[in-house]
């Protein structure tokens, strides 16, 4: 049977663009459709738009990890599991990689009758990040503190971000708004040259890439998350590393003023929420985690008291590359140890289960 991809029973989560309903698009990382269905065999079609590297499409399928290669455009069949008798799965296609490609969501395939989804977790996570957050490269094990190895997409998987193992662990729902190379400021960076757009730009957009003009935004009342992250800052040293070389200068005050104008910002669209200012482990000057404990002091002070700054243990000298796994599960042990003393708004008892 053909499952309408608008159908009650699959289950969306994520930043996804569903103007047209039976063509869902999926650009940010950890987006993901989950469905249970009763019977043996799972066929999805899903058309690619490539950007760069090689791009991949995750999955749980019963509790084991897989990934497909898509086709650099045009539609691609996958065959998500074909077994010899008719049982019970539970599937969840996710997002691994980030803006690198765009993907839409064609038709679903079943042998079988499809059930009733799993409740959602009652707690609800926002993270504004950057690679890091995005898992980009997290898959090369070998390179634990080391710079990345050559590579063309193979090794990022969203599912070993920082962000998902937190959110799994703390039992919630992640949004996960991340872009490899992207800073705070427009102009800065290492996301799509010569256009280089900021987290400033991207933060409230539904649909960012990578060409200006083709943009769609976010209705934020579709998620109400009670925890944002806010982890960016490190590459904005790029192409001049202004808040090491002169942390009272203009440029870096600059950047605290669009930095806390941010916040500001989503603190409008999240009056409840708890905010969390961070950067990560990969190596960045001391300066950038400096300038955003100032500018968290300075929200407090104006009377935000939801909004605070964390530090990993490691921040900024924990390795010149990516996150591998590893890293990625010190960093989310220690921003759950973080969080869980927090008071949040909302945050209810973790669900049973979840991970």
């Amino acid at each position: 049977m053909i499952v309408l991809l608008d159908d009650g029973r699959l289950s969306y989560s994520g930043r996804i663009d569903r103007t047209n309903p039976l063509k869902p698009e999926f650009l940010f990382p950890a987006s993901s459709l989950s469905f249970r269905f009763l019977g043996r065999k799972a066929v999805l079609f899903l058309e690619n738009r490539r950007f760069y590297w090689d791009n991949y499409l995750g999955g749980m399928i019963d509790g084991k990890q897989m990934k497909w290669r898509l086709e650099p455009e045009g539609i691609t069949r996958i065959v998500l599991l074909d077994a010899d008798v008719d049982q019970e799965h539970q599937v969840m296609l996710f997002k691994r990689q980030d803006g690198c490609h765009i993907y839409a969501l064609c038709e679903l395939e079943i042998c079988g009758e499809l059930l009733e989804p799993e409740k959602k977790p009652a707690r609800r996570i926002e993270v504004y990040g950057d690679s890091i957050s995005a898992g980009e490269v997290s898959e090369a094990t070998d390179y634990v503190g080391k710079p990345d190895p050559p590579h063309q997409g193979e090794y990022s998987n969203s599912w070993y971000s920082y962000a998902w193992i937190a959110a799994r662990r703390l039992g919630a729902e992640l949004h996960d708004i991340a872009q490899g190379g992207i800073p705070l400021l427009n102009g800065a960076g290492w996301y799509a040259p010569p256009w280089y757009p900021g987290m400033e730009f991207i933060w409230d957009k539904l649909r960012y890439q990578p060409e200006p003009g083709n943009e769609r935004t976010w209705d934020f009342s579709r998620y109400r998350p009670q925890l944002v992250l806010l982890a960016i800052g490190q590459n904005d040293s790029n192409p001049e590393d202004y808040m090491a070389l002169e942390p009272g200068g203009a440029k870096a005050k600059h950047w605290k003023e669009q930095y806390a104008a941010l916040v500001k910002q989503l603190r409008t669209q999240y009056p409840e929420a708890v905010i969390l200012l961070k950067t990560t482990i990969l190596c960045h000057h001391e300066n950038w985690a400096l300038a955003i404990g100032e500018i968290c002091k300075r929200l407090r002070e104006e009377g935000d008291e939801r909004v605070y700054h964390f530090r990993y243990m490691r921040n900024g000298r924990g390795t010149p590359g990516h996150a591998r796994i590893s890293e990625a599960e010190e960093m989310a042990e220690e921003l759950i140890k973080y969080i869980e003393g927090l008071q949040i708004p909302g945050w209810q008892e973790k669900g049973e289960g979840y991970e």
